[in-house]
């Protein structure tokens, strides 16, 4: 299915602990990290981590970013490299890396209305027109989440499926980018 506009919300942080784990694991040369299995109480947060890191360098997986852009909303803002094994689901992969989107009420698992609750129901979203706030109804076209992706040797495009449609595979970039009168038009890298 082609679509125009993918509106998308709702992005959740890490847990404390599966953030620092990550960034210990993220920061650890590989050689050096233990070989023994890791105790019951945390392999379960061990293997948290590894679906989704906050690496800042190249991610083997998919890498997922989340911007308010026009929101200036930092509470939404997120990046995590989540691990795939192949085409997966960007539905799929944003589960994976703890961002809680919620749908429009015509599109409840294409399109994306808010991201870990950005915006909220009652934010006056600033336009060209005055304001409006987001119902997930379908009817605001001023402001919305934009779906786009990134090839692994490529550069942005605006996303032409939904989240329940489009496919990832490891290498490649998934970015929600909140938008306001088409501003920003696109991801900044």
């Amino acid at each position: 299915m082609t679509l125009t506009k993918l509106r998308t919300a709702s992005v959740g942080s890490l847990a404390a602990a599966g953030l620092l784990l990550t960034l210990a694991a993220c920061s650890t040369p590989a050689s050096t990290q233990p070989s023994s299995p890791a105790p019951a109480s945390s392999a379960a947060a061990s293997s948290s981590a590894s679906a989704a890191s906050t690496s800042a360098g190249p991610c083997a997986g998919v890498k997922v970013i989340v911007d308010s852009g026009a929101l200036k909303q930092s509470a939404a803002d997120t990046s995590a490299c989540v691990s795939v094994d192949g085409p997966t689901v960007a539905s799929a992969v944003l589960s994976k890396a703890d961002v809680k989107v919620e749908g429009t009420a015509k599109y409840p698992t294409s399109f994306a209305c808010r991201v870990n609750g950005v915006p909220a129901a009652d934010f006056d979203i600033k336009h060209k027109g005055g304001t409006t706030r987001e119902a997930c109804d379908d009817k605001n076209t001023v402001s919305y989440w934009a779906l786009w992706v990134k090839p692994a040797a490529g550069t942005w495009a605006y996303a032409q499926e939904g989240l329940d449609s489009l496919k990832l595979n490891p290498g490649e970039s998934l970015e929600l980018l909140y938008t306001v009168d088409n501003e920003p038009a696109a991801p900044a890298s």
